[in-house]
């Protein structure tokens, strides 16, 4: 750490106190750009950066650090920010807010994020209380094909259907809810956003870190899913993996929404993540490839509702 004291000081400080939570701080220097001059601002960022943040979630950290110690009037090493407004996140709760997306439940439970209409269907006919239909497709009437199907497999079942991506096809259709990452949250229009809202679709927003989860809470989605916990090889992620106590401090950070776990989960981690309180722990291959489908869904399902051993 370049920093001279008192920065240096706080910074060492957060690193002492946080390594054993988070992991070994980095043994490199880590360089750092700043947005302030003040000292528990650029403390904490470079701590965060030397706990393994990216510098975008370091930054964040580093303001809300900053807030907390004027909020409180003392700074505190030890106490890692979790209180929304030091973030600059909108009050709760939800139903409160005018930009607020319909709400769904606080606790979806188990989320399978399935391929096409026909394992929708199977899972909701298992009692999986919550599916995607994650579609891969450039075939534009494909894809409204499986919506459709998929809508119609949950039909009369306890199922909410949430679909990924192609929101206008979703909405369209009746769906209950749909799903965006990042970059599709970002290249929406404002008049786009208020079309969604408007149509009384649930909304879930992808999130990997500090940055993403201000960026998802400026819209008031229904519910905001974090990941990857765990290392996945389904899809290259821009970020390494989250894992359990950074699951528990965006856990308690966004304390306000319903909350979804995704990446790299299995029944030998769910204790733990379900240990954070996340209401619903989402899943893409633990379903479709178990020899078992709707045994391994049940138990799944079980330890995720009743908080028991997987």
């Amino acid at each position: 750490m370049t920093e001279t004291n008192p920065t240096q000081a706080m910074a060492l400080a957060i690193v002492q106190a946080h390594t054993q939570r988070f992991g070994a701080a980095t043994a490199t220097e880590v360089p750092a750009l700043f947005g302030s001059e003040d000292p528990v601002y650029r403390a904490a960022k470079l701590a965060s950066l030397k706990l393994g943040f990216i510098d975008i979630d370091a930054d964040v950290l580093g303001r809300a650090w900053q807030a907390q110690t004027q909020r409180t009037g003392q700074f505190d090493a030890s106490a890692w920010p979790v209180a929304p407004q030091d973030f600059g996140m909108k009050p709760f709760p939800l139903v409160e807010r005018k930009d607020a997306f319909a709400a769904c439940p606080k606790n979806l439970g188990l989320y399978a994020v399935l391929p096409d209409a026909a394992w929708v269907g199977r899972c909701a006919r298992a009692g999986v209380p919550t599916v995607q239909l994650r579609f891969k497709s450039d075939d534009a009437a494909a894809i409204e094909r499986e919506v459709r199907a998929s809508i119609e497999a949950v039909r009369g079942t306890d199922s909410l259907l949430f679909i990924n991506d192609h929101w206008r096809i979703a909405i369209a259709a009746g769906a209950y809810g749909v799903h965006l990452g990042q970059e599709d949250l970002d290249a929406l229009s404002a008049e786009e956003l208020r079309e969604i809202r408007s149509s009384g679709v649930r909304l879930g927003v992808s999130t990997h870190g500090y940055a993403e989860m201000l960026r998802a809470d400026a819209v008031s989605p229904s519910y905001i899913a974090m990941g990857a916990v765990f290392p996945t090889t389904l899809k290259k992620m821009a970020t390494v993996p989250q894992g359990v106590a950074r699951l528990d401090a965006y856990a308690r950070l966004t304390r306000g929404y319903p909350q979804v776990a995704i990446g790299g989960i299995d029944e030998a981690r769910l204790d733990e993540v379900l240990a954070t309180g996340v209401g619903s722990v989402a899943v893409v291959r633990a379903i479709i490839t178990a020899p078992d489908p709707e045994g391994t869904a049940a138990r799944w399902q079980a330890a995720i509702s009743g908080g028991k051993k997987a």
